[in-house]
Formats: structure tokens, C-alpha cells, sequence
């Protein structure tokens, strides 16, 4: 998802705490964070002042210093990874603050995919179990190894797969299960890896959007037999596009490497084969991308620790405004990160206000939102490949058919799609102001309903 530019200003709320107390017990209205609104403001979208006027921070955030390295790399001509030394340092050092073992910088998040799936065995006719609420990579590329992405139902509390929904999905084609640690936050990993060794069963975590957030005491990326990530511009550790895969099975990692760098052996296996003894493709990262990422790396940190500071500050605001229910950690997660900040809208609670009305409403306060992903298996690409020659060798007319069925039967999925509210992560990197800004637009949008209706 690309990040927007905004250009908005906060507005100040002017009134006492105890005024503010009395308005909430006769109009039946919220207190507000530390300032009271008036129930009589008119809404932004019908013509009254938005909450907020000023802009949000740009993203990404470009670091001066890192132009002397680039420049360096530039002038060398050194500017693919086997002739220089930029990657490999970048692999050590992300591997390091993830915790693994390796890490294998790629060309993108979906090709990091693409090889974990291939190096783990995903083939043409297999099935990988998979999140349906996710960025489209995540379905295209279990299609691009001719396999079928089945979807097991989101849990709409945790925006992430259902555990229980898993095993009736298993099917003597099943070859991996696909988890999603969405928006930053990571699915029931515990569970999951308990139903892929019951069934013998391979994980693949897509953690292309959780840098640094933690499951188990341990960070996302680590917990299955491969981790992907992302490093797309809108990513918090950003290089324009980039990806990573990390783990800690020294044979499966250099099978990832040989994988990405046309089939070359690597490793262990470079004094066993010579030549091109394995299938691959060009999925590497440049060497400029690398001084970009290191340049990155040193404020990952410490931007991770804001973002979770004003997400649980929002948490704690957000869930009492009646119709707002923010997102819930699975169990056994510890931390998001926070890549969208997720809360459902239900419009029960705002008098049958439609999501879309309320999006243009918050976005005219000053609060940039989305409405984050739809239902994408209705797109048309499923039927895209299952029509198409290869899959109608791969799989029988019952299996194809019985499959269109299982894309009507995710309810949960469909719900989440209908009420899900994003906010962007450059957002949560504001000041308490800002958090307070947000809370309060929500609020005064929930007071002011009726001026919509």
C-alpha cells in the first residue's frame, strides 16, 4: 500500500474538564480527551472546521548522512551484490535484530515469498492454507507456483487467520499453511505450528509487515520454517522495494540463496555441485538498496517504541467511543508493529451511518483513514487462473468447483472487509497532540452523527 501526502491542521478544543462532564451527562456524549466538544459543532464534511489543519509527517524519512555512502557505492560501479559487500552486511544485521539465525535480502517482499514457498516445496497441484485478509501478494504468489491459495476464515477481533478454521481446510494436496501477521499484527503462531506438525505441514510466515513485532517472546519472522518481509516504500524499514527472508536452518537458507541467484549453488552445496544444478531466477537486491536500508535501520527502534506508545494510548480512548472497537493482539502476541492502526466501525452505534460516510467525514477532520482491504478473492483473479489450462490439468472440475464454493463461505472475512478502519502508520509517529487529535475527531463525528444521517 503506497502512503499519501496529507495536508491537514488540528483544531483546538476550547472548554473545561467539569463543562465537558456535564455536556456527557446531559447529552448522553463521550468525555473527551482532556477537552470538551461542543455537541453542537458542526461536522467538517457539512461545512464546520476540522479538528485538525496541519499536516502529518512526510514518509519515508530520508537520512542526509547516508548520501556520502551512496554516493560511494555509485561511484564504485559496484553496484550488484556479488561485487560488493553492502548486502551482506545489511543481511547480518537485520538478521541480528530479528533474532534469527540468517537473513537473505531479496529483490521484494513477493519474491522473498516466492523462493520460500519454492524452496519449501510448493509445487504445482499443492494447496497452501492462507489468511484471506491480506495484501494481494500473498494469494498471487502461492498461483505463481501453480498452487491453490485456500482460505481458512479471519478471526475479526485479531484481523488475522482463524486457527480453528484451519484443519477442515486440510486436504491430502496441503502442503503449507501461509499465516499472515497483517497490518503488524502477528497471528496465533502457537496454534498454527501446532495444527502443521499434527498434519506434516510446512509454515511460511508473511511477515511483510511486521518488523519487529514479537509472538511468544520471540519476533515475527522467526517462528515458522521461513519469515518474509518487505521493504516497499511504504514499509517501515524502507528502500523503495526490497525484501527479506530469515530462518535458522542453514541447508533451507542456502537453498534460498542458490533459489534467488539463478540456481548458482551456495553454501555447503558449492563443494557438491558446480554449474547451475538447481532451478531459479534473478530475485537479488542492489547494493544501493542496501545503504539505504542500513541508513533506515538506525531509527527502526526507536520508531517501532513510538508507534507502540500511541497505539496503546489510542486503545485506550478509542475502545469507549460506542461503535469503535479496536484491534485485539491473537493470544500469545506480545507486540504490533503497527504498519495500520485497525479499529472496526459499526454502524448500529451511529445510527446506520454507511462506513463510507464516516471515512469521508473522519478524512475531512484532518485524520486520513482507509477502508482498508476488500474481499479480493472477487476480483476476478481467481477465476482468472482457475479457467485458465494449467489449472484445469492440475485439479478436477469437482475440486475447481468445490473451491468456488469455499470463496462464498468465508463470512467472517466478508464482515471484516465491510468494517474495518485503517490509520496510516507515519500517523502513530505524531505527539500526544496528535493521538489526542484523532480520538477526538472520532468523537466529535459520533456526537454530530445525526448532521450525516
Amino acid at each position: 500500500m503506497t502512503m499519501k501526502k496529507y495536508n491537514f491542521t488540528r483544531r483546538q478544543f476550547i472548554a473545561t474538564t467539569s463543562v465537558g462532564a456535564i455536556g456527557a451527562i446531559v447529552t448522553h456524549r463521550l468525555p473527551s480527551v482532556g477537552k470538551s466538544l461542543n455537541v453542537s459543532d458542526k461536522l467538517a464534511l457539512v461545512g464546520g472546521s476540522p479538528v485538525r489543519s496541519s499536516g502529518w509527517m512526510d514518509w519515508p524519512v530520508w537520512d542526509p548522512e547516508a548520501e556520502d555512502s551512496m554516493l560511494t557505492v555509485l561511484r564504485s560501479g559496484k553496484w550488484y551484490r556479488e561485487w560488493g559487500n553492502l548486502v551482506s552486511e545489511f543481511e547480518k544485521k537485520y538478521a541480528g535484530i530479528i533474532g534469527a539465525k540468517r537473513a537473505l535480502a531479496t529483490a521484494s517482499g513477493t519474491t522473498a515469498l516466492e523462493t520460500a514457498l519454492h524452496v519449501l516445496g510448493v509445487d504445482a497441484g499443492d494447496e497452501v492454507i492462507v489468511s484471506p485478509y491480506t495484501f494481494i501478494a500473498t494469494y498471487n504468489v502461492v498461483f505463481n507456483q501453480k498452487a491453490l491459495p485456500v482460505f481458512a476464515d479471519t478471526d475479526q477481533e485479531t484481523f488475522t487467520i482463524n486457527p480453528d478454521k484451519i484443519e477442515a481446510k486440510i486436504t491430502d494436496r496441503t502442503k503449507a499453511i501461509l499465516p499472515v501477521h497483517i497490518l503488524g499484527l502477528p497471528a496465533d503462531m502457537n496454534r498454527i505450528n501446532a495444527i502443521a506438525k499434527k498434519h506434516s505441514l510446512v509454515v511460511i510466515e508473511d511477515a511483510c509487515q511486521a518488523w519487529l513485532a514479537e509472538y511468544d517472546g520471540k519476533k515475527c519472522g522467526t517462528l515458522g520454517d521461513l519469515g518474509c518481509f518487505s521493504f516497499q516504500n511504504s514499509k517501515h524499514l524502507p528502500s523503495g522495494e526490497g525484501g527479506a527472508i530469515t530462518g535458522n536452518d542453514d541447508k533451507l537458507m542456502d537453498l534460498c540463496y542458490s533459489y534467488h541467484n539463478c540456481g548458482r549453488p551456495y553454501g555447503n552445496s558449492a563443494s557438491e555441485y558446480s554449474g547451475y544444478p538447481f532451478r531459479g531466477g534473478n530475485k537479488r537486491m542492489m547494493e544501493i538498496q542496501a545503504v539505504i536500508l542500513l541508513s533506515q535501520m538506525k531509527r527502526l527502534q526507536k520508531d517501532a517504541d513510538k508507534r507502540l506508545e500511541n497505539a496503546r494510548y489510542l486503545d485506550s480512548k478509542l475502545k469507549n467511543i460506542p461503535g469503535i472497537i479496536p484491534y485485539k493482539l491473537a493470544d500469545g502476541a506480545t507486540r504490533s508493529a503497527y504498519h495500520l492502526y485497525p479499529f472496526r466501525y459499526k454502524k448500529e452505534q451511529f445510527d446506520g451511518l454507511p462506513r463510507e460516510k464516516f471515512l469521508k467525514a473522519l478524512s475531512a477532520e484532518g485524520i486520513p483513514c482507509s477502508e482498508g482491504y476488500g474481499p479480493q478473492y472477487n476480483d476476478g483473479l481467481m477465476e482468472e487462473a482457475l479457467n485458465s489450462t494449467g489449472y484445469k490439468r492440475l485439479f478436477s472440475k469437482q475440486r475447481l468447483d468445490a473451491y468456488r464454493e469455499e470463496l462464498k463461505n468465508l463470512p467472517d472475512n466478508d464482515q471484516l472487509t465491510r468494517e474495518a478502519v485503517w490509520l496510516f502508520q507515519n500517523m502513530l509517529l505524531g505527539d500526544r497532540k496528535d493521538m489526542n487529535d484523532i480520538v477526538n475527531a472520532i468523537q466529535k463525528i459520533f456526537e454530530n452523527r445525526e448532521q450525516l444521517l
